[in-house]
């Protein structure tokens, strides 16, 4: 019997410290990668090491809610178990593994290449967990990827899948069992929150802002009824102005006019800090505070069979083309966004 074609999938997020000691050495890894900052080198290290040293502590605080470990990379190997089952039963005539990178903390890209160039695949799929493409995400994993591995196989990427129906229909879902299980209020607004983004990253023609909203508003036509809803934006850091309204603002214009909100994090799709804490704790307060009642919050799409689904299609959608970095599905970027993840590579290599 003749050996199948392999094919490695490789899934990409960005990591978070599997115990409060690694809390520091995450961040300095986070705020040391230039599409973070972007310093030269001699001025961006000191800056990484003094940001790392003086967020710790507050940092290994949201971290011990969770029980001193992000829960990321058990998540993602859930995702990556069940997207494996998915594509052996869509794809018999291929030997089929899929691995895990994470950017900033274990498993590193690095060391990922190395167990998929032991693999020997014949085909790589490239395959990001953030839907929506940024230059800080997704052309950052991509570059790093790019870097390290120089194993055997022709490889394929998928920039971005912002309005893949699976996707799409996993956050109805989430968010209606979510309302559901609340007695189906009413009074509520529907905001979807998506991690920030210095006003600056989306001036120079970084696409992920035009993404989230494509993505907010496919979902909205997929619910029942007719909804309230906006998009905003969490997790701002430091003095630069960044993309708006706030998540927190929107909570509290919420409570201002007498409503309850339902959060569901649009840019996520694994629980993590920003989630089981930023949300669940430090807006779920701010509602209490601000008289938002009641305060839902949507679970992010882990192993939703839709998301699932979603994944497998933008697979077969890689495998479908010649190679290089591509959405999947039928999304193409506007004119004018000059750092879209498909103009800027033939190759894989997202710039």
């Amino acid at each position: 019997m003749a050996e199948r074609p392999r094919l490695a999938v490789v899934l990409f997020n960005l990591g978070g410290p599997d115990s409060l000691s690694a809390v520091r050495p995450f961040l300095f890894n986070l705020f040391r990668d230039p599409a973070i900052i972007g310093a030269p080198a001699l001025v961006r290290y000191p800056l990484a090491a003094l940001i790392s040293t003086t967020r710790e502590k507050t940092a290994q605080a949201n971290y011990e809610i969770m029980g001193g470990r992000s829960p990321l990379l058990p998540e993602t190997e859930a995702q990556a178990e069940a997207l494996q089952a998915a594509l052996a039963s869509a794809r018999p005539d291929l030997e089929i593994r899929v691995f895990i990178a994470m950017r900033y903390w274990k498993p590193l890209a690095r060391e990922t290449a190395a167990q998929v160039s032991a693999f020997a695949p014949d085909e790589i799929v490239l395959l990001p967990l953030y839907p929506q493409y940024s230059t800080t995400t997704t052309a950052s994993s991509l570059k790093d990827w790019a870097r390290v591995y120089k194993g055997p196989g022709r490889t394929r990427a998928v920039c971005c899948y912002p309005t893949a129906e699976g996707l799409l229909e996993a956050h109805a879902r989430k968010i209606e069992a979510a309302w559901e299980a609340a007695g189906r209020p009413d009074g509520l607004r529907l905001l979807f929150s998506a991690h920030g983004l210095p006003q600056k990253v989306v001036d120079a023609g970084d696409p992920y802002q035009v993404q989230i909203e494509a993505t907010a508003r496919a979902v909205v036509e997929r619910l029942s009824g007719d909804w309230d809803w906006r998009v905003c934006y969490q997790s701002r850091v430091g003095p630069l102005q960044w993309l708006g309204p706030s998540t927190d603002e929107e909570v509290r214009r919420a409570g201002a006019e007498g409503k309850g909100v339902l959060i569901a994090p649009i840019a996520f799709v694994s629980e993590h800090v920003e989630t089981l804490v930023e949300l669940d704790h430090e807006y779920a307060h701010l509602a209490a505070e601000s008289g938002c009642a009641p305060y839902l919050r949507a679970p992010a799409l882990g192993v939703e069979p839709a998301f699932v689904e979603a994944l497998t299609r933008a697979v077969a959608s890689a495998l479908g083309r010649p190679g290089g970095s591509a959405p999947c599905g039928a999304w193409r970027c506007p004119d004018g966004l000059g750092q879209c993840g498909a103009q800027a590579d033939a190759g894989g290599k997202a710039a």
